[in-house]
């Protein structure tokens, strides 16, 4: 296979890798930039683990190559690479960022979704950053970099029974407080318990949207407290999200939060600790940040929003919507960026055939 060609070729033979069980944000990100590169007529593949929920959201258009046990994972994905023709490889989250870098041939590209680790990043030809501050900490890093902010995929249209307050049983004048994310510690939802615990007030609901490990010690925090629903994995977000009054993260670090896009989407009021991710979104923007791990200003944060909203007695709640500026997260310019992205590896490579990016000197922003 030649570098040089694809690089002045309309299509490319894409092959993304994600190796996750569960759908969260990293992959409805793929999933979604997959469909966008096959409706431009690029050749998509996806590779993941066996009986991955991912499989089952691929249109009819992209191929799906499960692998059965992660043993030598990197070793089968640079035979199936070969194989496939491909002319980027695009690694998604840390096994399979590692995975990528045993690829040859192909160009090595990954998207920092979390964030740089050496052993998963040092060895590909190029690094897509979701927020500057990810880029600025490049320093050791020599590849090729080029920050493209994610988007919020569109998930479909919504059953038109859906409905969280129906679902809750709440009356019209209850506020309804929500989070969307993976039960992991990195996601606060613990923090956020919390928080609605010690300062929402006593008719207000939350409902968190989301599996994972931690569901079992969140459902102990929340107790025999009515107020607050764990309801699992829900693949029509943004219908959900027109039930609620307010979105809450309360993470402990994100880098390029698709739950917060979301909801800026929406149109809902935000509370956010100020990570590295909801920092740079929500710059400008009218929302509210509050410092990262802080219970109590969480509280304090969520108090006063809820003061502002809740209604007269005996009125419903008047679910205003916000206005937030969402011109630098566009899905067509985001998709355009990356193709631009990879055909610029591509033609480095082309140029050095054989170079490898080393862990000295500037990066190559892009």
């Amino acid at each position: 296979m030649s570098l040089a060609s694809p690089a002045n070729s309309s299509a490319l033979t894409i092959v993304h890798v994600v190796f996750s069980s569960r759908i969260a944000g990293g992959e409805r990100h793929c999933i979604d930039l997959a469909h966008a590169q096959a409706a431009l007529g690029h050749r998509v593949h996806v590779i993941g683990s066996r009986g991955s929920a991912v499989a089952g959201e691929l249109g009819p258009g992209i191929q799906f190559h499960g692998l059965a046990l992660p043993l030598l994972r990197g070793c089968r994905v640079r035979r199936l690479a070969r194989r496939l023709g491909a002319d980027i490889c695009h690694g998604h989250l840390g096994p399979a960022c590692k995975a990528v870098a045993e690829v040859r041939g192909a160009a090595r590209v990954a998207t920092l979704h979390v964030g740089y680790k050496a052993h998963h990043h040092a060895r590909q030809d190029g690094l897509i950053c979701v927020n500057r501050s990810q880029a600025q900490l490049l320093q050791a890093y020599g590849g090729a970099v080029s920050v493209i902010h994610n988007w919020a995929p569109e998930r479909g249209p919504a059953p038109l029974s859906l409905c969280l307050r129906r679902e809750l049983g709440l009356r019209p004048d209850q506020l309804l407080v929500g989070s969307v994310g993976r039960l992991h510690p990195s996601k606060g939802m613990d923090l956020l318990i919390q928080a609605f615990q010690a300062e929402a007030p006593a008719d207000a609901a939350l409902v968190i949207l989301g599996e994972g490990k931690e569901r079992e010690a969140l459902q102990r925090l929340c107790g025999a407290d009515p107020r607050i629903h764990l309801l699992g994995y829900r693949a029509q977000v943004d219908a959900a999200l027109q039930s609620l009054d307010l979105f809450v993260s309360a993470s402990r670090e994100e880098a390029f939060p698709l739950a917060i896009l979301e909801a800026m989407r929406a149109g809902l009021p935000i509370i956010s600790t100020a990570t590295q991710g909801p920092q740079e979104m929500l710059a400008g923007q009218p929302a509210t940040l509050v410092p990262v791990g802080d219970v109590a200003a969480l509280g304090r944060a969520l108090r006063e929003r809820l003061a502002t909203l809740r209604p007269q007695p005996g009125q419903s709640v008047d679910r205003q919507r916000v206005d937030y500026c969402l011109s630098a997260y566009e899905r067509p310019q985001a998709v355009a960026r990356v193709i631009a992205f990879y055909r610029d590896v591509l033609s480095r490579r082309a140029k050095a055939p054989g170079a490898q990016p080393q862990l000295q000197g500037s990066p190559a922003h892009v």
